[in-house]
């Protein structure tokens, strides 16, 4: 029998969310999934840009998350591909994150699913929005190291 690695595999990843906020902590979560919905993120059928969470009745979803349907997926279900999906974490920690969210400018954001102990774990951040100059500093600082690390490949030649 295969032995099972504790080291969580990436399936997806939502690489607009370091570009749009600022990530104060980080939270790893479960998620409710559908039999097809679990073939269809083994095959990688995943998209996460557009996912964001939120708090209903003291309970965390995951919406915007598309996990497109396989052509085999069983003829006695109807995929959805933009399903909400709930998200699995202690009271505790949901109440503290409700505090946080209510004050100004807090949001929940998806950073990626992945594979931990064969289970589909989805890893969210409490974040606040960035500013238009925020996003452009960002911006400098990515292409400064592409200028940099450019540099050094031409150097090592």
């Amino acid at each position: 029998m295969a032995k099972k690695s504790n080291s969580p595999s990436r399936i997806a990843e939502n690489k607009k969310a370091a570009f749009n906020y600022f990530f104060e902590e980080r939270y790893e979560t479960g998620v409710v999934l559908h039999g097809w919905e679990v073939k269809a993120v083994r095959s990688g059928k995943v998209q996460l840009t557009d996912g964001y969470v939120v708090i209903k009745n003291g309970e965390l979803f995951l919406i915007g998350c598309l996990i497109q349907p396989l052509k085999t997926a069983s003829t006695h279900v109807s995929p959805d591909a933009a399903r909400t999906k709930k998200l699995l974490m202690h009271k505790a920690e949901i109440r503290r994150l409700i505090g946080k969210v209510e004050q100004k400018g807090y949001t929940l954001v998806p950073l990626n699913l992945h594979w931990k102990d064969g289970l589909v774990k989805c890893e969210i951040a409490l974040a606040k929005g960035k500013a238009e100059h925020d996003k452009r500093d960002t911006i400098k600082e990515r292409e400064g190291k592409r200028e940099v690390e450019r540099a050094m490949k031409s150097r090592h030649r």
